[in-house]
């Protein structure tokens, strides 16, 4: 299978991606491809979709919900935002819209979620229509751990979902209004929060939070996953390093022996069919993939140890307390659980000399969970269920 030819074969939107960033095309050629989304294939068919009164009418489902999804999906896309299709479509969703659920605000305005209003300002910085009061509450918003959540308050910790919307706005922000020392500060805290968490795994225990982040969607609506989080962070032009090695590992597992990407999950919040099905090859995973791996090759395998078994970190459960651990976590640990202990066991074998200057128990696995990358240790936590609780870390 040529993969780069399978992607050349198909509609606008994937075509002009692929010419951008995994050939050496001109930018002229670049941009004589992306043109035709307005007028052609996937693009087209949901413009048609657009009524009179700026709802877009998709599968028999109406209402802001389908209105944002499809007004992303166009943005990702990539529909000239300066075409004549895209600015009457805007200018209809500017005039008529509004958020019934939010004290009938203009839709570019927002409503009262970071979830919505992150794809809202990713929206507005897109087709020109930013609200800047809507950025400067995103930024107060944003939560002690450094992301956010649509749930907050009461909720003091982040969720994924949340986060990888709320930076995907503020980066298109950048992108089209230039940085401020603002937002970027607030922007890289987010992306850190991400990064710290290995992209999947919970900082308090390493578990994988939630498995289903290992099984790629598009669209991708308010679902987070681990080949979303990575477009992100190559989009934002972050470098790569250790802390992305398992995430960019599940990208590389999930390749078919043909080279392509398969569509694993198809969620139901927009029904507007572009790939065969799920299980099936997925343009829009074999493009995203693809330049994922272009963006992090030479270096997530570079920072990994040596693949022979004495080079990781111990899989087997060390069930004894070390006597290489400080008193006070040995004392603990007959009262604590195995997970604990294997994380304090390998906090010792990843790097002795700062685990045992661990004051406590907890000091210890708050060491582990930053220290070392998690994909030794798959186990979720017990009673893990819900889409809420699969967003915390």
């Amino acid at each position: 299978m040529n993969v780069m030819r399978w992607l050349l074969d198909s509609d606008p939107a994937i075509r002009w991606q692929a010419m951008r960033d995994l050939t050496d095309e001109s930018d002229e050629g670049v941009a004589a491809e992306r043109s035709r989304i307005a007028s052609e294939g996937w693009g087209a068919a949901l413009l048609a979709f657009q009524a009179p009164d700026g709802h877009f009418v998709v599968g028999g489902k109406r209402g802001w919900s389908t209105d944002l999804h499809v007004l992303v999906l166009l943005k990702d896309m990539g529909l000239d935002p300066a075409s004549a299709q895209a600015r009457s479509a805007v200018e209809r969703v500017r005039e008529h819209l509004i958020w019934d659920v939010c004290d009938d605000h203009p839709f570019f305005d927002g409503e009262t979620e970071a979830c919505i209003n992150g794809a809202v300002v990713a929206l507005g910085a897109y087709f020109g229509e930013v609200r800047a009061a809507l950025v400067d509450r995103l930024l107060e918003e944003q939560l002690e751990d450094g992301g956010w959540n649509c749930h907050a308050p009461p909720s003091t910790r982040s969720s994924f979902h949340s986060t990888i919307r709320v930076l995907e706005g503020l980066l298109q922000y950048e992108k089209s209004y230039g940085a401020t020392a603002a937002i970027t500060e607030s922007r890289l805290r987010g992306q850190a929060y991400l990064l710290e968490r290995r992209m999947l795994r919970s900082l308090r225990s390493g578990d994988v939070i939630d498995r289903r982040w290992m099984r790629f969607a598009f669209p991708p609506t308010w679902h987070y996953d681990v080949l979303r989080g990575l477009d992100y962070l190559r989009s934002a032009d972050v470098e790569p390093d250790e802390r992305i090695v398992e995430a960019v590992e599940i990208v590389e597992k999930r390749r078919h022996q043909n080279g392509l990407w398969p569509l694993n999950v198809l969620h139901t919040e927009i029904a507007f069919d572009m790939d065969a099905g799920v299980g099936r090859a997925s343009y829009w995973n074999t493009l995203r993939a693809r330049r994922v791996l272009d963006w992090a090759q030479g270096h997530a395998r570079s920072q990994r140890p040596s693949d022979s078994p004495s080079a990781r970190v111990p899989i087997t459960p060390i069930w004894n307390p070390s006597p290489r651990l400080p008193p006070t976590i040995t004392t603990a640990l007959p009262a604590r659980t195995s997970r604990e202990r294997r994380f304090c066991n390998a906090a010792m074998v990843a790097a002795p000399a700062e685990a045992a200057s661990a004051a406590s128990l907890a000091d210890a696995i708050s060491f582990a969970a930053r220290s070392i990358t998690w994909r030794s240790y798959p186990q979720r936590r017990s009673g893990d269920s819900g889409d809420r609780l699969f967003m915390y870390a």
